[in-house]
């Protein structure tokens, strides 16, 4: 394989997505970690900005020094009108060699059709960004659990659980 495409929003960034990471890293010789909707930011379903949910990544990746030594690209992926034009800003980067991993059936439909082979991850039972926001916003801390360490402290750190419980 030469380029693997994790595609995700990472609203926020949790543990099964870093388990997912952690795995591509043992078959790809690339990753990609493209995160959609990337104009997206400080609404219910999207309340942290593109650079936050960068930083976040970042972050997790480098507290178990997957950064430094594996090669990780990121790519800013907007939502398009066209499923077409959205699956091309992605195969602009990687190229037509890609996998793209995902565990979004609509992601999976679009790429498939597009002609790229695509890997289906399965959710980590308990363990959603949905359920994490929710969890936030009614102020239960078990949402700790569900994250990297370093997502929870960056979180906190820039005002996103007030955030949360004001969107």
């Amino acid at each position: 394989m030469n380029s693997c495409v994790f595609i995700g929003k990472f609203q926020p960034f949790h543990i099964g997505h870093f388990l997912v990471i952690k795995g591509m890293t043992r078959v790809c010789e690339k990753i990609v970690i493209a995160i959609g909707s990337s104009k997206e930011e400080w609404t219910k379903e999207n309340p942290f900005s593109i650079g936050e949910r960068r930083e976040m990544i970042q972050r997790a990746l480098q507290s178990e020094d997957i950064i430094p030594t594996f090669d990780i690209t990121f790519l800013d992926v907007p939502d398009t009108k066209q499923d077409a034009d959205w699956v091309k800003s992605i195969t602009d980067v990687t190229g037509d060699t890609c996998v793209v991993w995902t565990g979004n059936l609509d992601v999976e439909d679009c790429c498939k059709s597009a002609g790229i082979e695509v890997k289906q991850i399965k959710e980590v039972p308990g363990i959603s960004a949905t359920d994490i926001r929710q969890k936030i916003k009614a102020g239960d801390s078990a949402w700790k659990d569900k994250v990297p360490k370093d997502v929870a402290k960056y979180i906190e750190e820039i005002g996103g659980i007030d955030r949360i419980k004001e969107i």
